[in-house]
């Protein structure tokens, strides 16, 4: 049970009422009537909770699992317990999420400004807006209708932020058009200046950055990524995309729409990424790369070169996923062949 200090708690829902919300099939003991008041994991679910099967790692928990209902993939529905209700579908991790969304929506937020927050005249606050403690925004930023700006974050002048937008707590925010329905988790760096010095005989001199940071709609970026303004052409983030935590993305670099990256994953200034891309954690790139249209890049992959559409690789430096492993199948030959 989720911990409802934390969470917000919603139900109980029948399983006619979740299969109609998930597009879900009843099957199994097609008990629709079944009342359930909470999503769980198959191994400590009870009789009434609402589980799902997606990795068939976890098979021998489905087929003994106590879970009232489990969303499950129609192959799958005769290695069900006896007397479980399954809900039928090809997508059962989504089928999942929808579930929890139910049963624990987002909080709601109340609309307004705290006192201590500091809010410039020349800035323009959306209708529903709520604006945390200590919050500081400066002249001529717009914050879009009902976003969430918590407590310390610092949106700088100028700044552009859609609708229904949540802005994490000490988050800062500078040279960026933010689109709609877009969040930032806590301590996330948009806008700062890009890495860019010219060096001479003298020492280093810093490349002024006139560009700015654009991001799309329905964008999500980690805790403590780091995302820098472009040096004259923009650093762009596509709608769709998510970022996970500690990412750094360098300035010029181009993001398409619906890809993901991972954790600990670094992106070199000027590189540009093509749509519906995933990217392991801790990959990096070198500058000025071009990765093609749905490209998979493997984690710990040092990139160097250019990735065509739809390639997956893995290594560094980065090869053909096919190639890396004939690479570690020689490499374990030649170790055993020395050992004897």
């Amino acid at each position: 049970m989720a911990d409802p200090r934390f969470f917000a708690v919603s139900g109980p829902f029948t399983v006619a009422e979740l299969a109609q919300r998930t597009g879900a099939e009843i099957g199994g003991k097609a008990d629709a009537g079944l009342v359930l008041n909470e999503v769980g994991p198959l191994d400590t679910a009870g009789p009434n909770t609402v589980s799902f099967l997606e990795n068939r790692k976890y098979t021998h928990l489905f087929e003994t699992s106590l879970a009232g209902a489990i969303f499950v993939q129609p192959s799958l529905a005769g290695q069900a317990p006896s007397g479980t209700t399954l809900l039928l579908t090809t997508n059962p991790y989504k089928a999942y999420a929808v579930a929890a969304t139910l049963f624990h929506p987002e909080q709601r937020f109340l609309p307004g400004v705290a006192p201590t927050a500091v809010v410039d005249p020349g800035a323009t606050i959306g209708e529903g807006a709520s604006i945390g403690h200590h919050v500081v925004i400066e002249a001529g930023a717009e914050i879009g209708a009902h976003c969430r700006i918590d407590a310390n974050a610092v949106i700088g002048a100028g700044v552009v932020i859609g609708d229904h937008c949540w802005i994490g707590a000490n988050s800062t925010v500078s040279h960026a058009l933010i689109g709609n329905h877009t969040r930032l988790y806590p301590g996330v760096r948009v806008g700062q200046d890009g890495f860019g010095f010219a060096a001479d005989a003298t020492g280093l001199l810093k490349i002024p950055q006139f560009g700015r940071v654009v991001i799309g709609d329905n964008v999500e970026i980690g805790a403590n990524t780091t995302i820098d303004r472009g040096a004259g052409p923009d650093t762009v983030i596509g709608s769709g995309t998510v970022i996970d935590n500690l990412v750094q993305i360098g300035h010029n670099v181009v993001i398409g729409r619906g890809c993901i990256i991972v954790a600990h994953a670094g992106i070199s200034g000027s590189t540009r990424i093509g749509d519906y891309v995933q990217i392991g954690g801790q990959a990096g790139f070198a500058g000025h790369l071009d990765i093609g249209k749905g490209a998979r890049i493997a984690a710990q992959s040092g990139v160097m070169r250019d990735i065509g559409a739809g390639e997956t690789v893995c290594g560094s430096p980065a090869v053909p996923i096919a190639e890396f492993f004939r690479q570690v199948a020689v490499i374990q030959r030649l170790t055993k062949t020395r050992g004897k």
